[in-house]
């Protein structure tokens, strides 16, 4: 228990069971190996053949080691192959953000194993099982959603553009028009249209689908700097743990004091600050914004705590709940992470009409806590930190009931209130430099 009152529950699991055919099998694996040995797995050949690896591959992944054993690397090398490869498509596909998004995890690593936008088999065996074919675990299906397929045949290669670049050609090996409603069921937990991203998936996305290898030509860029998994594995110091933090709002005291938290509780640890920011649900801070934020708290607090690192991720956020943690868990573990932090209802979203939550408050824990020695990720899950008062600051919220403390609160609706209208905000609540970013950007941080 440290100073502030956390106390990490750190999940070691040394026994999965792990979905291969009936019945099921125990397999036995050790919960935290070596980083060193991780880093050699990482450093392996690129897979550059299959969409996902081969059966037979161990389903049990190695701490810190990337999903599968190697990091995938899709981009090509020889100008003349990719120059012959723009040269034979038959279609140019103008991407949206999200699909951008997509195109960056696929060919840098971060969706390892995967090596292209899944085909239907695979899409099949993830909305149903959560496993690809080979029965390694996968949180999301990863497709290419298209509005019009005419005139395009499995074989076709097609050119795929984002903020006027070629990015990637794709080999359409796999067109189909899938069951969205089943999709949103078994993905989401719900086909209503009150879950925002149901809606998207169904009233706004394409209807067909479009899988394939993908054969990367410029990595998509964006708005701010990112970083590829090979990247932030060459920053992190050799034989450490690594706990790695997704969020997509701006970091408050409460999530600061969390992550400080996080970083003492796994011992002589490097805490991995690794936010999402491309596109998420109405209502949330604009990824712009919120980038000018974290990089305002990181040089505030680079020289008191040097351990943290800081890298952006451009994924699109699905508030899939408990099947979208397992998906930041395996994004993470590409990044190098060997522990991933889940607070209260990560993930999660409201109803668009009465504001009930489509997930319990600890789901996305318990699943993650579930397959967390299959994929070699220590879970680590905090409860609230609450404020008690300056003498004592932040405490775990079951600290602050069984000692009686009152709890000083200040709700999100709150906090918009007092940032449009310019009323303070306190320091306990928000970091001042955060707060003045937010005010400056006005109504267009918000999405």
């Amino acid at each position: 228990s440290s100073r502030s009152g956390c106390s990490a529950f750190l999940v070691h699991v040394f026994f999965v069971s792990v979905v291969l055919s009936p019945p099921i099998v125990a397999v036995p694996m050790f919960s935290n190996p070596s980083r060193a040995l991780a880093r050699l797995v990482a450093r392996a050949p690129a897979v550059r053949s299959p969409l996902h690896r081969q059966a037979g591959f161990s389903t049990v992944s190695a701490a810190g080691a990337p999903h599968g054993g190697s990091l995938v690397d899709l981009m090509v090398k020889d100008a003349a192959q990719a120059k012959a490869l723009k040269a034979s498509a038959v279609k140019t596909i103008e991407l949206n953000e999200r699909q951008a998004c997509d195109v960056f995890c696929l060919i840098n690593g971060a969706f390892s194993p995967l090596s292209g936008f899944m085909d239907e088999a695979a899409y099949d065996t993830v909305v149903q099982d959560m496993r690809l074919p080979e029965k390694q675990l996968f949180g999301l299906p990863v497709t290419l959603d298209l509005s019009d397929i005419e005139g395009l045949k499995s074989g076709d290669k097609l050119l795929l553009r984002w903020g006027g670049e070629d990015v990637a050609v794709l080999d359409a090996s796999s067109i189909w028009k899938p069951n969205k409603v089943v999709e949103a069921k078994e993905v989401y937990g719900t086909s209503s249209l009150e879950h925002p991203t149901v809606y998207s998936l169904i009233a706004e996305q394409g209807s067909f689908y479009v899988g394939g290898r993908l054969h990367g030509l410029s990595s998509p860029k964006f708005k701010y700097l990112v970083q590829t998994p090979a990247e932030v594995r060459k920053t992190l110091p050799e034989g450490k743990d690594v706990v790695a933090f997704q969020n997509r709002n701006p970091i408050h005291r409460a999530h600061f004091e969390l992550l400080k938290c996080a970083q003492r509780d796994v011992a002589d640890s490097t805490l991995l600050v690794h936010p999402t920011c491309g596109p998420t649900q109405p209502g949330d801070i604009d990824g712009i914004v919120r980038i000018d934020t974290y990089e305002a708290l990181r040089k505030e607090t680079e020289q008191e705590y040097p351990m943290f690192r800081w890298a952006y991720l451009p994924y699109s956020m699905k508030m899939a709940g408990p099947r979208e943690a397992i998906q930041h868990m395996i994004i993470r573990k590409n990044f190098g992470a060997t522990h991933f932090i889940i607070g209260r209802d990560m993930a999660g979203t409201k109803s668009t009409i009465t504001g009930d939550d489509f997930y319990g408050a600890y789901d996305a824990q318990e699943t993650g806590k579930k397959h967390s020695a299959e994929l070699g990720v220590t879970v680590t899950h905090y409860e609230n930190m609450v404020y008690v008062g300056p003498e004592e600051g932040y405490v775990q919220e079951s600290e602050a009931k069984k000692q009686g403390k009152k709890v000083a609160k200040l709700s999100g609706t709150e906090f918009r209130r007092r940032l449009r209208s310019g009323e303070e905000i306190p320091e306990w609540f928000a970091f001042k430099s955060v707060v003045d970013i937010l005010r400056k950007a006005g109504d267009k941080a918000f999405c």
